[in-house]
């Protein structure tokens, strides 16, 4: 294990960063979920790293809204409740909206191209939601660079990772991911036909679709642990 007393400033300044990008992975990739509490020490020793740089992952993740202090529970990973999503996916619907507008009139050739071959490529994922979940990030993350602008790609971006916190994909919902396709398909087709106003419209529609998949999913998931709670 390293010892921060012995280390350059610009060497641990760099190790605070693979701290923050590795715990932020396992945060995206679910190995780390909401609610679940974190312990620098703990951390610390599953990273292999001193307390120092992960001290200073966790206080950038906590900033990033990834993690939140819960009194008698201490730093969990954040969890979003009903408001939080239904204000996430508003904020979607209209940043998505406008990226798939500006895609229509900035993409390149070669960028709509990629889109067709994602969306063409989600179809050998069928039946495996978490393979579908991977594709549908692919998709969403090209079309943001397609529409080339810096500052909404990185406010999407942000987005994206408040997206991690909310657990299951819509996409083991039964049906959700041939549905998703088709929407896709709509956005790309719009996109290739230079048709920003039909494109933001398509993708607004595909952010409403995705919400109410995942209402639907909270909605099981509260009949399910109201199920499973004792009755007194």
């Amino acid at each position: 294990m390293a010892n921060s007393k012995n280390t350059e400033p610009g060497q641990q300044e760099s190790r605070g960063e693979v701290a923050y990008g590795r715990l932020k992975a396992a945060i995206q990739a679910g190995e780390l979920t909401p609610g679940q509490r974190i312990r620098e020490n703990e951390m610390a020793s599953w990273l292999e790293m001193s307390r120092t740089p992960v001290r200073e992952a966790l206080r950038r993740l906590e900033a990033d809204g990834l993690l939140t202090f819960a009194p008698y529970r201490g730093m969990v990973i954040s969890e979003l409740d009903h408001q939080a999503v239904m204000e996430l996916y508003s904020m979607r619907e209209v940043l998505e909206g406008t990226a798939a507008g500006l895609a229509a009139r900035h993409a390149s050739d070669a960028e709509v191209a990629i889109l067709k071959d994602i969306v063409e490529s989600e179809l050998s994922a069928v039946g495996d939601p978490q393979k579908i979940a991977s594709h549908n990030k692919h998709f969403h993350g090209a079309l943001y660079r397609a529409a080339h602008n810096r500052y909404l790609l990185k406010t999407l971006n942000v987005l994206s990772d408040a997206m991690a916190l909310l657990g299951m994909t819509t996409m083991a919902i039964t049906g959700r991911s041939e549905t998703a396709h088709g929407e896709h398909l709509a956005v790309v087709a719009a996109v290739e036909a230079r048709d920003p106003v039909a494109a933001e419209a398509t993708m607004r529609e595909h952010i409403r679709m995705a919400q109410r998949a995942r209402l639907r999913l909270m909605f099981k998931d509260a009949e399910d642990g109201d199920r499973n709670r004792p009755r007194h």
